[in-house]
């Protein structure tokens, strides 16, 4: 296993600043602000901790060239021992991966809510699966924990991390999309043209509240092609439009810092206790969103890291 660090220097007072100015330019309107982290263990979360604060960490494990062109079936993770690698124990994640075919027996996407085990605490693993039902070929969502009882992944997960204590967080509203980028390439495209070369990650959770969004869902077997082009992909991977509200996932990057082939946006989307869907865009019809990000501090350490 290779795992690279890469200490992430995160200005707090232009901030919100820089974030509102930018998602003005493709919202018709938006609001940013410092607040109290919302109870995250209440409704419509119901995650296993109160908050996303406390030494936050971006873990980006295994990577696309593990799904494609050809699959790599063997590289499968614990959630726990990511935890570990990130000097984090215990520690909450949240953000977006593949399931472990070799516990599924399909392949499937797996939508990570866990509290990692500890020294006197089991893991909590609140994690969703989404996968395309046999019967009806449609999305099919199910509670992790209501078949199975580890913490695995497969292929790659974009995560992020804390101690999942409550704190302050940037709070993100915008509505009226009025650009061609979804919610989550604006805050990207953002980062990037402000800090350039320097690394910058936020994670969290957000809510598309109105409007629609474009999913997909990997289908539950493997090309058996080599997929070598975006074209390949595309039309293998199923999609569905999906009505809000739905509860987002994103892990962001705003470029790869060491050349870890790093996925700089990867976020999964459920809706309120009904559907839980991976989401890499939305139609430009009008959407309300609701982001919790970390709050933005000093020398954020990150921990990039890709299994070989």
């Amino acid at each position: 296993k290779a795992t690279a660090e890469c200490a992430l220097n995160l200005p707090m007072l232009f901030y919100t600043v820089l974030l509102l100015k930018g998602l003005k330019e493709n919202f018709a309107d938006a609001q940013v602000s410092v607040v109290d982290c919302p109870d995250l263990t209440q409704e419509p979360f119901n995650f296993p901790a109160k908050g996303i604060c406390g030494k936050p960490r971006i873990a980006d494990v295994g990577g696309v060239p593990y799904l494609i062109p050809v699959v790599q079936k063997e590289k499968v993770y614990d959630l726990n021992a990511v935890a570990k690698d990130i000097e984090l124990p215990g520690a909450f994640i949240l953000g977006a991966g593949a399931a472990s075919s070799k516990i599924l027996g399909v392949n499937a996407e797996l939508i990570p809510i866990v509290q990692t085990k500890s020294e006197k605490k089991p893991a909590v693993n609140g994690s969703y699966i989404a996968q395309i039902n046999p019967a009806d070929k449609g999305c099919l969502l199910e509670k992790y924990s209501s078949k199975y009882t580890d913490c695995e992944f497969g292929l790659l997960a974009n995560l992020y991390a804390s101690e999942g204590q409550p704190g302050k967080v940037i709070e993100v509203k915008a509505n009226g999309r009025t650009g061609e980028l979804n919610f989550v390439s604006c805050l990207r495209q953002i980062l990037e043209k402000h800090y350039g070369e320097k690394p910058v990650g936020m994670g969290g959770t957000f809510i598309i509240q109105k409007g629609k969004a474009k999913i997909h869902i990997m289908p539950p077997e493997f090309s058996a092609c080599p997929l070598n082009t975006d074209e390949d992909v595309n039309n293998w991977l199923k999609f569905f439009e999906m009505k809000a509200p739905l509860i987002c996932q994103p892990v962001i990057v705003s470029r790869d810092p060491v050349s870890l082939f790093l996925v700089s946006k990867h976020y999964d989307v459920h809706h309120y206790k009904v559907y839980l869907f991976k989401s890499n865009q939305e139609t430009i019809d009008e959407n309300n969103y609701f982001i919790n990000n970390s709050p933005v501090i000093s020398n954020i350490k990150n921990i990039f890291s890709r299994v070989k």
